[in-house]
Formats: structure tokens, sequence, C-alpha cells
């Protein structure tokens, strides 16, 4: 055997060596998908037909904004290919952390995504010029009624009505504030960076509550809780979550889920990309693979919340489509008010007027 031969024999022994163990970034992981994602996300048939479809082996992780955020924190950005925070917990975390990768927008099939929430995705992800977050799954709180007060029911501030007195729910947190600020013709968003103008709008909406609080009947703390209270009908009217309501109206056709005539308050849960992803090549192709409307019918239908895929309600199951489309309006979809990243300290001043909202007779 020739010094050639021995060498060449010698490369391929240390190659394959170096692949059983994993050693070898981009080729032991190359047909892998290490995705960490909310519940729901990525059900078993959407992950079947990608690997059927790519021969790529999906790994899933189920998680939350805290968990993401901790585990990849703990990692520099390593140990998974793409990630799903929401819209509002980005910045801030790469600011401090950076441990994700700019999207490269031009790998994104644009086409299949709502041009709204691309736009509302972008502007709460950007950072020194590029964009960080791409959206996948959404959401808002906004207002479940009963149509024997829909007719006073139509924004948050009308949950204060003398006519729905001892009818009403909602819960002591930061939703209820934001929510109830626009509903007074005031703007939360636009005041995050000016904490003077925002604690003046904080007490404005903290008097308000506290002279609505003949007005309700508990504040709900729990998901279920809301729900038997709506279902008994001690409660007509709640500001809650949109998939509480179409629940709801599957069950019973006189209870709703309405967007607000001052904006239905939004939340995205988006796609990412970790720094120190392995395989980014298959985050992007997981990423246009579930955004096709009828795949992304398939996450609602899972998930019970609804896509940035346009034109995907055309695919998703009858009740939950019709209860959609009573809903939002392309109007009522283009008046949503999408959270932008949450400055720091204005969640303990929130903490202080809910104190205090609690706490007043």
């Amino acid at each position: 055997m020739t010094r050639s031969d021995r060498s060449t024999r010698k490369a391929s022994l240390i190659l394959s060596t170096a692949l059983m163990a994993g050693s070898v970034p981009g080729l032991a992981l190359a047909e892998e998908l290490r995705l960490i994602t909310w519940g729901g996300y990525a059900p078993d048939e959407v992950v079947a037909q990608f690997e059927q479809e790519t021969g790529i082996d999906v790994k899933v992780t189920l998680s939350n904004n805290e968990d993401m955020i901790s585990k990849l924190r703990a990692t520099g950005g390593a140990g998974f290919d793409l990630a799903q925070p929401s819209q509002d917990r980005i910045v801030g975390v790469q600011r401090q952390f950076n441990i994700y990768k700019p999207i490269d927008y031009s790998r994104i099939d644009s086409n299949n995504l709502q041009p709204a929430m691309v736009k509302a995705t972008q502007r709460a992800t950007e950072l020194d010029d590029q964009y960080y977050g791409v959206p996948s799954v959404w959401g808002t709180s906004g207002l479940i009624v009963h149509d024997s007060v829909a007719d006073t029911v139509s924004d948050y501030t009308d949950l204060c009505d003398p006519a729905v007195a001892g009818a009403v729910s909602y819960r002591l947190k930061r939703p209820t504030l934001i929510g109830f600020a626009f509903a007074l013709g005031l703007d939360p968003f636009e005041a995050y960076n000016r904490p003077t103008e925002y604690e003046s709008i904080m007490a404005q909406v903290e008097d308000t509550l506290i002279d609505c609080k003949a007005n309700v009947k508990t504040y709900w703390t729990g998901g279920d809780q809301l729900l038997a209270l709506l279902r008994t009908g001690e409660v007509k009217a709640a500001m809650a979550w949109d998939a509480g309501g179409w629940k709801l109206n599957a069950e019973n056709p006189d209870i709703r889920f309405v967007a607000p005539e001052s904006g239905a308050l939004g939340w995205i849960d988006t796609f990412a990309i970790p720094r120190r992803s392995e395989n980014e090549s298959a985050a992007y192709r997981w990423i246009n693979f579930v955004m096709q409307p009828e795949i992304a019918a398939k996450i609602t239908n899972a998930s019970g919340n609804f896509t940035a895929s346009r034109g995907a309600d055309e695919f998703v199951r009858a009740e939950l489509r019709d209860a959609y489309r009573a809903s939002f309006s392309d109007q009522a979809i283009n008046n949503i008010k999408w959270y932008p990243p949450v400055p720091p300290g204005l969640e303990t001043l929130e903490g202080q007027v809910l104190d205090r909202v609690q706490a007043a007779n």
C-alpha cells in the first residue's frame, strides 16, 4: 500500500468515525430539524407529511416563551434549528443575549403570508435594520358576548355599562389595562417609550377600572373558570381570548367572540432561527411548508388558533372557520393592535396599577 493509499484510508476512517459520533456539524444533523415550539403547532400528521416529502426528520420539543429563552440563552443559541417565540419576546432578548440570527426574507415564500401580519412581525422584531421573526400562529384578546347583550357590549369599556352590571368578567392582567386604554381613545403602545405619558394613560385606566368594579361578577384567573361562567349564563360579557369564544360558539351559537371597535389585542408567535442553528436550510423548508394554506389549516385544527397563512381559513374545519369569519372582517384584522416589545420597567408600573384596582373598595 502506498503512502497516498494509506493517507486516503486513514482520512476515510476518521470521517466515518466522526459521522458515527455525530461530531461533524452539518453532516450528522443534515437530515434532522430540531424544532422548539408550542403545543399544537407541529401536529403529528404535519410532521409526518414533511418528513415524507423532504426526507428530513423532525425532532419536536414543546415549550413556551420563558423556556425557549432559557434554553437558548444557556447554549448561546445552540441546540435547536428553529424556535417559535412570540413577537414581543425577541428584540429585548436578542439585544441582551444574541441568541438569534436575522431572517433572510428572500428565502421566505411571502405570497403565502398575510401582508398585515408580515408587517406587524417585522416591525416588532426589527433590530439594527434586520428582522428576526416570521409570522406563524396568531391570536387575540377581545370580547366574548352573549347575544342578549351584544347591542350593549361592542368595546372594552362597555363592560362597565349599567345594563350588564353583575354579569361581567375580565382578568386583572396587563391585557385588560391595554384594552381599556385603547377603548378610552388612548394609544398605550405609542407611549411605551415615554414613561410619564404612559403613567398618565395608566392613571386614567385605573380610575375607569375602579369605577367599573361594581359591574364585575368576578375577575377570572383561568380559562376553564371563565368558560364555565359563560356556559351557565352567570357572565354575559367578558374580555377573553378568541379561541375560547369560538369554542363556546360551537357549543352555543348565542355566544360569540367579538373584535372590539377599538381593536382586538393581537399576539403573534413567530419563526425565529437560533444563532447556532446547524440546519438552517431545513428551518426555511419547514417555514415554507407549514405556511402553505392546506398545511396551515391542519395546525389551526390542532391548536384552535389561526395562522398567518393567507387563505388557510378555506381549509379549516367548518365550525371554526365560520366562527372566525363572523369575528374578523378584513377591517377587523387590519385594526388589530399588535403587541410591541415591552420596555424595561413597564410591567412593574402596570403591576402597581393592578394591585391598586384589586385593593380598591
